[in-house]
């Protein structure tokens, strides 16, 4: 078993990129991105897989207890240092504090202004013309703004404190369903995965959620391996699912059913016949007595209109200026058996994409990691073990499963909730591979290095550019 990620997956993954990047460039040569987007990416597929290497060896002779130190302290650093840096990035390249093209961010920082700026009253009125799904980012910005004042970097530096504390908590999460090294490991990949310092540098909900989802679920973890009866302990993991409802309706409901589903299909070795009906008799009365009108009728309507809304949006996307015109073909029979691999690195520059090619480095690593991410829930599934970590394998499959039946299933931002966990899968993966099996790993890379070229055929051909 290895207890490291190997300097053999970090090379052959560097090399990759490069390989991968110079032939996109070659083969699509009027649109090579701009240089700056190339060096984000550059940097940070270098410093995720060659710390991965490094980290992964050098703190394995550490307690727990400074691991996990070293984990928060230098996971915050790394976050706080992208957000100041990112923060007059985009002042000089857009002249705001904000990211390319994201009309949402604009938004929420209104709506967080308002409580500081012209009273809790006002903030309550305007707020009733968004749907539940979307108040809850703007009550907690609201909340953060009332308390430490309005600048866009008070809400970034607590995001880094949450993404930090996020690594510790996913480590917690790892090392109890899959050992300590796979904690380890997961606890690290998290530190250094760009995506999730992109989301700290930002004032979308991305990276609240995320923290919602990943403390949901360490703590609802909790609760299936205690061995003792203690139903205060749901208190977290039911508020976790009672805010996400406020945050992406989707999301509240996938919470709920992965803890349903927790509760009923973990093995009997975990959790005896009573616990389960007495945990799931409190979680049911716990649930109907706090979900509100609004959450069932969201909920109703986003059911009722799964068929439609895939088909719809993608129209519209193949239908609008500057819009690809195979978007109209996409399916969920498309998305689902590449769902835990997408989105593609972008590595071809097409107008008004820019925060698209800001992410292709880290969406690369994702994309090579997907391959440990799919080995290890086969290795679960086919040897039984996946009883085990019931709650973990619902809430991802069960979330990418709606995201591949939406209007935003290629989307990075509405994959990025479970993305740690995708992270977990893949640092399990790592630890299984033998030798004889690396050889599938450089298989993987070079089907990573043809998806993304045909993924960057695609984003020209369909608006007519090749």
């Amino acid at each position: 078993m290895l207890t490291y990620f190997p300097n053999f997956f970090s090379t052959r993954a560097i090399g990759c990129y490069l390989i991968t990047l110079a032939l996109v460039s070659f083969w699509f040569s009027g649109y090579v991105m701009p240089f700056q987007f190339m060096l984000f990416g550059f940097v940070a597929v270098l410093v995720f897989f060659i710390y991965s290497n490094k980290l992964t060896m050098e703190w394995r002779r550490f307690s727990t207890k400074t691991f996990v130190k070293k984990l928060f302290v230098t996971a915050l650093v790394i976050r706080l240092a992208y957000v100041i840096f990112i923060y007059f990035y985009y002042i000089e390249m857009t002249g705001v504090p904000h990211a390319f093209h994201v009309a949402d961010e604009l938004v929420y920082q209104k709506m967080g202004k308002t409580w500081r700026n012209e009273g809790f009253d006002v903030m309550i009125r305007e707020m009733s013309f968004f749907p539940l799904s979307d108040k809850g980012y703007g009550w907690y910005l609201g909340f953060v703004y009332m308390l430490f004042g309005t600048h866009v970097l008070t809400a970034r530096i607590i995001k880094c404190f949450l993404g930090a504390f996020s690594c510790v908590l996913m480590y917690n999460l790892a090392k109890r369903n899959f050992g300590e090294w796979v904690g380890r490991i997961t606890g690290i990949f998290c530190m250094l995965m760009p995506n999730m310092w992109y989301y700290c540098g930002i004032t979308l909900k991305e990276l609240e959620m995320a923290f919602l989802v990943v403390l949901f679920a360490e703590r609802a973890d909790y609760v299936l391996y205690a061995r003792k009866i203690v139903v205060k302990d749901m208190l977290i993991p039911v508020l976790c699912i009672l805010a996400a409802f406020t945050f992406r309706t989707a999301l509240g409901g996938v919470l709920f059913a992965s803890f349903a589903v927790g509760l009923v299909f973990t093995s009997k070795k975990q959790l005896k016949l009573w616990q389960k009906i007495l945990y799931c008799s409190v979680f049911a009365i716990w649930m109907a007595a706090t979900v509100g009108v609004e959450v069932v009728q969201e909920t109703q309507q986003l059911w009722e209109d799964r068929e439609n809304n895939q088909s719809t949006g993608m129209e519209a996307r193949s239908n609008y200026v500057g819009g690809n015109t195979f978007a109209k073909y996409a399916s969920a029979s498309l998305f689902a058996p590449a769902i835990f691999t997408i989105p593609f690195s972008s590595m071809v520059y097409v107008e008004n994409q820019e925060n698209q090619m800001m992410l292709h480095g880290g969406n690369f690593i994702k994309n090579v990691l997907s391959g440990l991410t799919i080995y290890a829930l086969v290795l679960l599934l086919l040897s039984g073990e996946w009883r085990k970590h019931v709650l973990p394998i619902a809430l991802t499959c069960g979330y990418l499963l709606v995201i591949a039946f939406s209007n935003f299933a290629h989307s990075e931002r509405f994959h990025f909730p479970v993305l740690a966990f995708e992270l977990m899968f893949a640092a399990y993966g790592v630890t299984q591979i033998k030798n004889k099996q690396k050889k599938w790993y450089t298989y993987w890379l070079i089907g990573v290095t043809v998806m993304i070229l045909g993924w960057s055929w695609i984003k020209l051909a369909g608006r007519g550019l090749v």
